[in-house]
């Protein structure tokens, strides 16, 4: 059974609460009536979210709602305090937000490798009797308690971060595309949603790097949720250049009405695709029948498109360098 990418989790979230402190006296052959030495009680350990760059998905956490802390140590004799409580790293990937699950609050957005965010603190641990020892009272038996540890439910939502996102309809030819641009290795196939999780593929150029991702295949109504519309289209968001695939020979409908639908679907979603460099590769050139229908196909989507067109075949290499060259030229500037 194939399983399905999960890009947004809601988890709960558990620090380690406080140790109780201690109530001990000191008790020696030569005195019998020792003062109060009872320690203090460890903290609790945080939950902290960790970016590591192995992971690509909230998969996971779809095993794992519930994430706890481990509990302070209760202090002990002779001064002792408790040990504190392990913190609980969690590993998450690059681009995720992280909000409160009930208030809406946003809470951190992780990006960099190693960035962390504490999501649960742990409790305080009490104070042993040693501490309430006065010039009245030499031997208190009074302690505290530890605290109880943070608890809240938080919820994960990633996001692709690349330089250029790859967007078009289901077997537009994005995964070959990815796989001919750069050192990613996608699921390739002859059918329709064979990409069900963003691929990342970095495109070297001499010195020059860039990172591309490859979004899922969308389809008319995904910017109001339409199939896992919404969930695709939020990896774009942070994207800085979108490269539009359609497919030559028109296996959906023609290039020119591919093209429009997506584009519509993109700018409904989001003020701030807008904003977005854009350009567009025609795909599969080696299946189209003449190169007068191909010229046809190119005159008629420069009118629409107003933005740079290439004619490639991610399949053969046709026009990659050219589109490599392009993308470098945008993402540079």
């Amino acid at each position: 059974m194939t399983s399905r990418f999960i890009d947004k989790v809601v988890v709960n979230v558990k620090a380690g609460d406080g140790g109780d402190g201690c109530v001990s006296f000191r008790r020696e052959k030569y005195i019998p009536r020792g003062g109060p030495n009872g320690g203090d009680g460890g903290d609790g350990g945080d939950v902290i979210l960790r970016v590591d760059s192995g992971m690509n998905t909230l998969y996971d956490f779809r095993y794992r709602p519930n994430l706890k802390a481990k509990n302070g140590r209760n202090g002990m004799g002779d001064m002792r305090a408790g040990k504190r409580g392990d913190d609980l790293i969690v590993r998450i990937p690059p681009g995720t937000t992280v909000r409160d699950a009930d208030t809406g609050e946003l809470i951190a957005d992780l990006i960099e490798i190693g960035a962390e965010a504490v999501v649960a603190r742990g409790g305080k641990g009490g104070r042993g009797n040693a501490r309430f020892a006065t010039s009245t009272d030499r031997a208190p038996r009074r302690f505290e308690e530890g605290r109880p540890g943070e608890e809240r439910r938080i919820e994960l939502e990633l996001r692709s971060i690349a330089d250029v996102g790859l967007v078009g309809f289901p077997n537009a030819g994005k995964s070959t595309l990815l796989r001919a641009i750069s050192n990613a290795v996608p699921e390739v196939g002859p059918y329709p949603f064979t990409t069900l999780t963003p691929h990342l593929g970095v495109v070297t150029r001499g010195i020059e790097k860039l990172v591309v991702a490859d979004i899922p295949g969308l389809i008319e109504g995904a910017s109001q949720g339409k199939g896992l519309g919404h969930e695709f289209l939020r990896h774009i968001e942070r994207t800085s250049v979108l490269l539009y695939v359609v497919d030559a020979t028109g296996s959906l409908s023609d290039p020119v009405s591919d093209f429009l639908a997506v584009r519509r679907e993109v700018m409904a979603y989001s003020e701030s695709m807008k904003d977005k460099v854009n350009l567009l590769a025609v795909n599969k050139i080696d299946l189209v029948d003449s190169e007068a229908r191909l010229a046809e196909i190119m005159d008629s989507l420069r009118k629409v498109a107003k933005m740079p067109v290439y004619l490639i075949s991610a399949l053969n290499g046709q026009g990659i360098d050219e589109l490599i060259d392009g993308l470098m030229q945008v993402v540079r500037d």
